[in-house]
């Protein structure tokens, strides 16, 4: 499971913010991804891959819950390297929506 870091789950806008506001530092950011990731790891090294429920199981749902998680924190991420390499607050970065972050042009 996941490390607890004081913050919720991911980097979603609605998960972000602890009971008490504080910035998200990129090191933050870097923990929660390495903290999904092993999640990711875990939860397909347990699943069934012939089981035809799968897909309709809650391990199923939480993997594309990582997938979404983890492409916030890393767009996350880069806009506060972005901003920093163009002498802005960084800080100032915000988590964008799910839909947003998934629906990038590669």
């Amino acid at each position: 499971m996941a490390a607890s870091l004081g913050w919720r789950e991911d980097c979603s806008r609605e998960r972000l913010l602890p009971k008490k506001k504080a910035v998200m530092d990129e090191q933050r950011i870097l923990d929660q991804i390495s903290a999904l990731v092993e999640e990711e790891q875990n939860l397909r090294e347990k699943a069934p891959s012939s089981s035809p429920d799968y897909e309709h199981g809650p391990d199923h749902a939480r993997l594309q819950r990582i997938q979404e998680d983890l492409d916030q924190c890393w767009d996350l991420l880069r806009q506060r390297r972005a901003k920093a390499q163009y002498g802005e607050n960084p800080d100032e970065a915000q988590p964008r929506p799910v839909e947003q972050v998934e629906n990038y042009e590669s």
